[in-house]
């Protein structure tokens, strides 16, 4: 028996027979020093303090938890945590109350980037103006742009097409669409120019991959007109175009997509989500504010 276990067997008899005079007695019986008796029962009361302390702080932290439908990280809830409840607390702290507590996001996996469709001759890359230098300081003038897939009702498939203001985070067009057909990037366009409106920063640039769509001579053309700078990632490089890529990470994490039933669902869906992540959604690298 380790010393741990008699103190907590003598802590038991003294309890349960109120025999607060006899330490030394089953002290000497245990054969464990009355100063480490007393130095255990000191250290047990500061564990229960700490364990309460837990306890409370989990419960806050799985109210956050179950409101983001399980799909919060720590340094999400460590933000909600100070902006909506005010409390500050350590994300580190955060982490290992969940990984106490047995609370798991769900965390999204890497998965590999399959090319839509083959350029033809006229396709033609740009270089990589914009080279990861995507926060330049000024709002509008890093735009970032990229496709992804998203899936509903009984497997049907729907792609998204977005660009994000790389220094807002903002997502500031989107277009959905049933067909992997020009028209989703030519539509997203003319969501960008009423967006932008005539406020367009004379050094924009509009970042993509090397996908088909940003490839296209027509595409390209519609770009120049906007009054934008093209820019492509290196080929196979997503860290090139991270923060787009983040983005579609974190959406698919967030996003119950797979239980809409119809296309206008799903678009509802997105809406609702786009107007949350633009205004109500904390990050981290814009000093935990929205």
């Amino acid at each position: 028996m380790t010393a741990s276990e008699k103190f907590t067997l003598i802590e038991q008899i003294i309890r349960q027979y109120n025999l607060t005079n006899m330490v030394r007695y089953f002290c000497e019986i245990a054969e464990v020093s009355r100063s480490g008796y007393y130095a255990w029962i000191h250290a047990e009361r500061i564990r229960f303090t700490h364990e309460k302390k837990d306890w409370q702080d989990y419960e806050l932290i799985k109210e956050i938890f179950e409101e983001k439908k399980k799909k919060a990280g720590a340094l999400t809830i460590k933000m909600i945590l100070e902006n909506k409840y005010f409390v500050t607390m350590n994300h580190k702290k955060i982490r290992r109350l969940m990984h106490k507590f047995n609370l798991k996001a769900t965390i999204r996996q890497a998965k590999p980037y399959k090319k839509i469709a083959k350029a033809t001759h006229e396709h033609k890359a740009v270089p990589n103006h914009l080279n990861r230098n995507f926060n330049q300081g000024e709002p509008r003038k890093v735009l970032l742009t990229d496709i992804t897939y998203v899936y509903y009702g009984t497997g049907q498939p729907a792609y998204l097409s977005c660009v994000k203001d790389a220094v807002t985070r903002e997502i500031i067009a989107f277009n959905l669409s049933r067909s992997l057909k020009m028209g989703i990037v030519y539509q997203t366009l003319e969501k960008l120019s009423d967006s932008l409106k005539d406020l367009i920063h004379p050094e924009a640039i509009i970042h993509s991959d090397q996908g088909v769509h940003y490839t296209h001579p027509e595409f390209q053309r519609r770009v120049k007109e906007l009054g934008l700078k093209q820019s492509m990632s290196r080929k196979g490089n997503c860290w090139d175009n991270a923060p787009m890529e983040s983005f579609f990470g974190h959406f698919k994490d967030e996003v119950d997509y797979l239980e809409c039933q119809t296309f206008d669902e799903l678009h509802r869906l997105i809406e609702e989500y786009m107007e949350e992540y633009n205004t109500n959604r904390y990050q981290w690298s814009l000093n935990r504010m929205t």
